[in-house]
């Protein structure tokens, strides 16, 4: 079943022929990090063994690294450190360009023992290009294809995973056509620690929107499953019946609770470049 997967906010990515939830490629990368590694750094052994395993350990006084970012995608340079030395003199207003042709690229950025240690925490949402806060931010949002004006949204956030826990930066995806809150639905919120996590949160937006397509929102087997307010309904029933209410103390439908107290809330305000709350505080 053909489906294309359209933005409606950040950057249109490549994606498989056969899969259009699988990112491979963008035209536009930020690079949030530049930096070397040499012989007698910590770790330096076994930040090089990706290069030995390919043949690429080719430079003995070590190497200059870029960091390349879209939203949904990321890729590692690996070049001469005269190289990456003279793009940071070159790079100071911000405008120098690399070849990449005199070094080799990793699709995403390296994981394990050395790099762990040696990369920061990222976001894409920074402070200091603009953003509310760092962390805190729209990410990217797509067009939902079987529910005109919907969209599925990926952002960053501050929430707690329990109310008496540490609040932390966290990113998901919210459906504007169902409404669903991710964090009742388990391994769709995660930490939001560098491009891994947000290129999963994208991978499950657009998972969102394939399930749609093809068993219909709503459908028995669909991931888009509004339930019209069923469990607003409830919560209302009960606190009429056993705490004496006249009025509802929550809005009876879906869209009208989130936009007051879900992701939706979140999201308008994220727009609107204000802060929100700590989710779940």
């Amino acid at each position: 079943m053909s489906i294309t997967i359209r933005n409606t906010y950040g950057t249109p990515h490549n994606v498989s022929d056969t899969n259009p939830t699988h990112v491979t490629s963008c035209d536009r990368y930020r690079l949030p990090l530049v930096g070397t590694i040499a012989p007698g750094n910590p770790g330096y052994e076994d930040m090089v063994e990706m290069l030995k395993d390919n043949g690429h350990d080719t430079r003995p006084e070590g190497y200059g690294l870029i960091f390349l970012e879209s939203e949904e995608f990321s890729a590692t340079y690996f070049g001469s450190i005269q190289q990456i030395e003279q793009y940071k003199r070159d790079n100071v207003n911000g405008t120098a360009t690399f070849d990449a042709q005199q070094g080799i690229t990793y699709a995403q950025w390296p994981h394990g023992k050395g790099w762990d240690e040696f990369l920061p925490r990222t976001f894409w949402n920074v402070a200091a290009r603009g953003a509310i806060a760092d962390g805190v931010g729209v990410v990217t949002a797509f067009a939902h294809t079987e529910v005109p004006a919907a969209e599925v949204i990926v952002y960053e956030f501050e929430g707690k995973w329990l109310p008496d826990s540490d609040p932390t930066q966290m990113i998901t995806y919210h459906c504007t056509a169902c409404h669903l809150d991710t964090f009742h639905d388990s391994g769709h919120v995660h930490e939001n620690n560098g491009p891994h996590d947000r290129r999963w949160a994208a991978r499950q937006a657009r998972q969102h929107i394939v399930s749609a397509h093809r068993h219909g929102v709503g459908g028995q087997n669909s991931s888009c499953r509004p339930d019209g307010g069923e469990m607003l309904r409830v919560v209302n029933a009960v606190a009429k019946d056993r705490l004496g209410m006249t009025g509802n103390p929550l809005p009876d439908t879906d869209d009208a609770y989130c936009a007051t107290k879900g992701p939706c809330s979140i999201i308008r305000e994220l727009r609107a470049g204000v802060r929100p709350p700590v989710y779940r505080a």
